[in-house]
């Protein structure tokens, strides 16, 4: 298996254990998702559940899973309030270290502005776990363009938008959520279109953005519990796409408890 492929693998069966833990099937104690899955054995330096040595395929497959599911990882920690483990803090840290940061700037192309955002959701939500006492995640605020706001090419804006949606969690403030705050009628049309298309992982990743506006008061100019069970019977079961609509559901059905201010450390 090619390191593609093994990178990929991973982030789908990490996505199907924050879809577990989401959903409360995971181990009742609150079990770690990232460092039970690393390979290496556990070392004496850090946390006494987190290995010193991360540097086999699977371990490395592992941390790349992490940095594709990004803010995510966190979202049973946001949702629900299950707690966050001080050893899966440390592993969201190392995967920043193993796979870094790329340069971006306001001149960088769309898609690496996208990532930048992608990654201070991640470092964003980190920094704010208790317990975790490693160097800050090297993720600051992406300079903002007009592109964020500008929905008059409201089809590439809603794409765009879509590949943000892990920042579609109440846990995070700022430009994103902003910009949608203020665009509900362009995702509401994005949404259509993908649906339309049968572009189901854009169109639930659309709808997280729809769900949070209705969680945060917003009317919206469509209801967004039909196009729900729409995705639900025809979407597909990818791990990915399945964990976007739980959230999506989670946030409708106003089940979501706020911890954006306090994270809490798993119990000893």
């Amino acid at each position: 298996m090619s390191s593609r492929s093994a990178y990929a693998a991973a982030a789908d069966e990490l996505a199907s254990r924050v879809l577990r833990a989401l959903r409360g099937t995971e181990d009742a104690g609150g079990a770690a998702l990232v460092t039970p899955h690393l390979d290496s054995a556990p070392g004496a330096s850090g946390s006494p559940d987190f290995p010193d040595s991360l540097d086999s395929p699977g371990s490395l497959a592992t941390l790349a899973a992490v940095r594709v599911i990004g803010a995510d990882t966190f979202t049973p920690h946001v949702l629900t309030g299950a707690p966050f483990h001080a050893s899966d803090a440390a592993a969201v840290a190392r995967a920043f270290e193993a796979f870094p940061v790329p340069g971006h700037g306001p001149s960088a192309p769309p898609d690496e502005r996208t990532a930048a955002w992608r990654d201070w959701a991640t470092a964003q939500l980190l920094a704010r776990t208790r317990g975790y006492a490693g160097n800050p995640v090297p993720a600051t605020l992406p300079e903002t363009r007009d592109d964020l706001t500008d929905t008059t090419d409201w089809q590439r804006w809603s794409v765009r938008m879509a590949q943000l949606a892990p920042l579609a969690t109440p846990a995070l403030e700022g430009p994103v959520r902003d910009a949608a705050r203020d665009a509900a009628l362009p995702l509401s049309r994005g949404l259509t279109r993908s649906v339309l298309r049968r572009d189901f992982p854009t169109a639930v990743r659309l709808l997280r953005w729809l769900a949070l506006l209705r969680h945060d008061g917003i009317t919206l100019p469509l209801e967004p519990e039909p196009v729900l069970d729409h995705i639900r019977l025809l979407g597909g079961a990818g791990p990915r796409t399945a964990l976007d609509l739980a959230v999506a559901a989670h946030l409708l059905n106003g089940r979501t408890e706020d911890v954006r201010n306090e994270p809490t450390e798993a119990p000893a």
